[in-house]
């Protein structure tokens, strides 16, 4: 009997002595937004400028895709544009063709006027003066309106050369962020196509932390509230670090199909974003917890 009671002693003293370990409020999982760049344009892929792993800044230039044809195109379009204005030039020649020809009519016709003052003209030569300067005048009007389709054309080689520069500047493709680069989908001298992928990155300056808590826990939760996040530092020690609110969900959901057990899955939950400032530890994927209180 002595020795029961000594075993029970024991038992108590050793269970006592365990520390209880305080559990965290909600556990989850890092996440962060993905950004899959693709090509604007079509062509063989010169260079690539990034690899899985690496670090860029925004508007990096990433790729370059062969713009041969664009360029060419430009060469064409400004030779179009030369063209032009040469025709331009040589209308604006005529006129004043014309115009030369008019004032040698006008000084005629005032030597007729003083003639027939000495009655040494006569009526019909000053008729066919002024039918000569009618003439002319409808010859220059004539050609003025060529100068309206030329406008015209002009305007449409402007446009076409507008679209190839911007054609052209596709062919560089820029990050649109400063990130991770965390997938490549292809290689230099591969040949690509309008909204192909060519790579997928992230911003890990901040990291979301997404977590689901109870009906019960749900009020303890506030947008923009301060809380203590965790994650492992070793096997048996966390490090904390804090993280800020920003996301509740509206609607409640079942607990998702990770949780191991059945009778966890049947919950009902929220989801609750954390984001956290990333000082190069968190990694996407990696488990966290979280304390509200």
């Amino acid at each position: 009997m002595k020795y029961n009671y000594l075993i029970l002693i024991l038992a108590l003293l050793v269970f006592g002595c365990v520390p209880t370990e305080e559990k965290s409020d909600a556990f989850g999982n890092f996440e962060s937004e993905t950004l899959i760049v693709s090509s604007e344009s079509a062509g063989k892929i010169l260079q690539l400028n990034i690899e899985k792993g690496q670090k860029i800044e925004a508007n990096f230039i990433s790729a370059i895709i062969d713009t041969t044809q664009i360029k060419l195109k430009l060469l064409q379009a400004d030779a179009q544009k030369a063209a032009v204005r040469s025709r331009k030039q040589s209308i604006q020649t005529q006129i004043e063709v014309f115009e030369e020809q008019k004032k040698n009519i006008e000084v005629n016709k005032s030597r007729i006027l003083k003639m027939m003052k000495d009655s040494a003209a006569t009526q019909k030569q000053l008729d066919d003066i002024n039918g000569h300067i009618r003439v002319i005048d409808k010859q220059v009007l004539n050609i003025k309106t060529q100068f309206i389709a030329i406008a015209k054309e002009q305007e449409v080689i402007d446009a076409q050369k507008e679209l190839l520069v911007d054609q052209l500047n596709r062919c560089s493709i820029k990050s649109p962020i400063a990130g991770l680069i965390l997938e490549t989908y292809v290689e230099q001298g591969e040949l690509t196509t309008p909204g192909k992928p060519l790579f997928k990155i992230a911003d890990l300056n901040e990291l979301e932390l997404k977590v689901y808590v109870s009906g019960a826990q749900l009020p303890s939760v506030k947008l923009g509230q301060t809380v203590d996040v965790l994650i492992d530092k070793t096997e048996s020690e966390n490090q904390t670090l804090s993280g800020t609110v920003t996301w509740i969900s509206s609607e409640a959901e079942f607990t998702p199909k990770i949780i191991q057990t059945k009778e966890e899955r049947v919950k009902l939950v929220y989801a609750v974003k954390v984001t956290v400032k990333n000082d190069g530890t968190l990694k996407i994927g990696m488990p966290g917890e979280v304390n509200f209180n």
